[in-house]
């Protein structure tokens, strides 16, 4: 159960009151980073509205357990369902936590669901001396799944730093991976990714053209992580600022109906209470270790998240040799599970249902 000890709270309010924003950026809104307009007001709400303590109790409404994993505590909901049904592993990315992914749970009634918090982000320990890369954490999921919860099939699906945590799951235990279960389908590595075709090049272009601006957090995030870390550990505007400028941007046009105040700030409050904005940097920083990912043999399903739309199926079969399902979600942005929870668990239920079906 999450209880954070009243003199977090209490220290956190007073940074709040102690905010120096400077002065205002020339230009538009979010041009050039945060928008300061927006950013002052969301910091008195979290100074003066803002209710901890209700968004422990909804969370708290979720069963949550710590359990030692490969030598690590990680911290996990686990919601049982069925017991004739194949569970389902989330895996979250960044800048998230296992918040946004709850956003699922009541629309796979019936299902096992899931969900770790990632090595190093919140309630869950770092991976100590060893790399924060794909395989790694997928073999910690898997001796979750199988050996801590008894588990012998099982379905996945990530997001974001997720997503190839999900893909390293069904290279590494095609045995144990029913299937997976993608709206962000893996990338080929450059070995894979020669030859393109006209609707590859087009996408890659398009995909180029939209990061042109917007990669210096993962720059910073993976080059002086713990540089960046100091400033943002200390200051919970500045936390602020770092994370929701990529919620908004990434969000794209659905951010304002997908992201209410408190969602935004039970995130942020979660990392600043944990202290783990610098280990959440771990997957950047430990990027250069990330193994080639391999072709995978076990059923996929893609439901493309809209900021990726347009991507062309063959481009996955650089790394699927099995794809069942493919389609583009219809709305939304990057945060599918956040942002559109009721399509993204209809196509997961129905890829879980089929692939039943088929262990039947």
């Amino acid at each position: 159960m999450i209880s954070i000890p009243e003199p977090d709270l209490v220290d956190l309010k007073r940074r709040l009151g102690d905010t120096r924003l400077g002065v205002p950026p020339v230009g538009d809104p979010w041009e050039t980073g945060v928008d300061y307009g927006y950013l002052s007001e969301l910091l008195e709400y979290w100074r003066e509205g803002f209710d901890w303590r209700s968004q422990e109790q909804r969370l708290n409404a979720f069963p949550q357990y710590t359990a030692e994993v490969d030598g690590i505590r990680i911290h996990f909901v686990h919601v049982e369902g069925g017991a004739a049904g194949l569970p389902v592993i989330l895996s979250h990315g960044w800048p998230y936590s296992f918040v946004e992914m709850l956003a699922l749970v009541p629309h796979l009634d019936g299902c096992s669901v899931v969900i770790p918090s990632l090595p190093g982000y919140g309630f869950s320990q770092p991976l100590g001396d060893r790399s924060f890369t794909s395989d790694d954490v997928a073999r910690v999921w898997h001796r979750l799944m199988t050996g801590v919860l008894g588990y012998q099939h099982y379905v996945t699906y990530g997001e974001d730093v997720g997503c190839g945590i999900s893909d390293w799951l069904g290279a590494l235990f095609p045995e144990a991976v029913a299937g997976i279960f993608a709206t962000h389908a893996a990338f080929p590595p450059d070995e894979r990714g020669g030859d393109l075709t006209e609707a590859e090049a087009r996408f890659i272009g398009w995909l180029d053209d939209r990061w042109r601006t917007g990669k210096g957090y993962a720059h910073l995030q993976g080059t002086r992580p713990d540089t960046l870390a100091v400033g943002l550990n200390d200051s919970p505007a500045g936390l602020l600022a770092w994370m929701v400028e990529k919620i908004h941007e990434w969000s794209g046009e659905d951010f304002a109906t997908s992201w209410s105040r408190d969602d935004i700030l039970t995130t942020v409050s979660l990392y600043w209470f944990t202290g783990t904005i610098g280990t959440s940097f771990l997957p950047y920083y430990h990027g250069r270790h990330e193994p080639t990912l391999p072709m995978i043999d076990v059923p996929v399903a893609v439901s493309v998240q809209w900021g990726e739309r347009g991507f062309p199926r063959e481009y996955a079969e650089r790394t699927y040799r099995d794809i069942r399902v493919w389609k583009d979600l219809p709305r939304g942005g990057h945060f599918a599970a956040k942002q559109t929870p009721d399509l993204v668990a209809k196509d997961l239920a129905d890829f879980v249902g089929a692939l039943e079906s088929q262990i039947r």
